[in-house]
C-alpha cells in the first residue's frame, strides 16, 4: 500500500516547541528545520510527504519545488493551506492508498477525515519523527571494536610484517 503524509507546515510550526520558539525570532529557520526532519522522516519511512505553507495574504500563482526529495507547496494567492491540503487529498486518493494529514486543526481534521484520510495530531507526528531518528541512530551506531587495529585479524603474516618494516622506516 502506498503511504502519504500531508503537513500543515505552519501549523506544525506552531505546536512543536522547538520550532515555535524558533520561529519568533527566526520564521524561515524555523522552515527550513521542518523541511529538515520531514525529508530525514520521508527518507527512513518510505512515505510520500506533502509539505503546504500557506502564502494566502501573498500575490501570485502559488508555487511547488522539491527540496531534499521533499515536495514543499505554497499555496495560491487568496488560497488557504486548509483547501490546498484538503485539494491534495482528493486528487491523490485511491486504491490501495493511504493518506495522513498532519495538522492540530480539529476543523481540518474533521475535513479531511470526511474526506477518507487519516488525521496524524501534530504530537503524535513529532513522536514518530523522534522514534524514526533513534532507530536510524541505532542501525548506524558502530560496532565497538576490542582490537586496537581493526586490520589486525585480516591482514597476512607477510603483509603486516612488510606495514611494520615501512613503519621503521626499513
Amino acid at each position: 500500500m502506498e503511504e502519504f503524509l500531508i503537513v500543515d507546515g505552519y501549523n506544525i510550526i506552531g505546536a512543536w516547541p522547538e520550532l515555535n520558539k524558533l520561529k519568533d525570532t527566526d520564521l524561515e529557520g524555523a522552515r527550513d528545520k521542518l523541511i529538515h526532519m520531514l525529508a530525514e522522516y520521508q527518507s527512513y519511512s518510505g512515505m510520500k510527504v506533502y509539505l503546504v505553507f500557506d502564502a494566502y495574504m501573498v500575490p501570485g500563482l502559488g508555487k511547488k519545488y522539491v527540496q531534499s526529495k521533499l515536495n514543499v507547496l505554497y499555496t495560491k494567492e487568496k488560497e488557504t493551506a486548509d483547501e490546498r491540503i484538503e485539494r491534495l487529498v482528493t486528487n491523490l486518493m485511491g486504491r490501495r492508498r493511504q493518506i495522513y494529514v498532519a495538522t492540530s486543526d480539529m476543523i481540518e481534521q474533521h475535513v479531511i477525515f470526511g474526506k477518507g484520510a487519516l488525521r496524524l495530531p501534530a504530537g503524535e507526528l513529532l513522536v514518530k519523527i523522534k522514534q524514526n531518528r533513534k532507530e536510524v541512530r541505532e542501525r548506524i551506531k558502530p560496532e565497538v571494536s576490542t582490537k586496537r587495529n581493526p586490520f589486525e585479524g585480516k591482514l597476512s603474516g607477510e603483509l603486516k610484517a612488510q606495514f611494520e618494516r615501512w613503519r621503521r622506516g626499513e
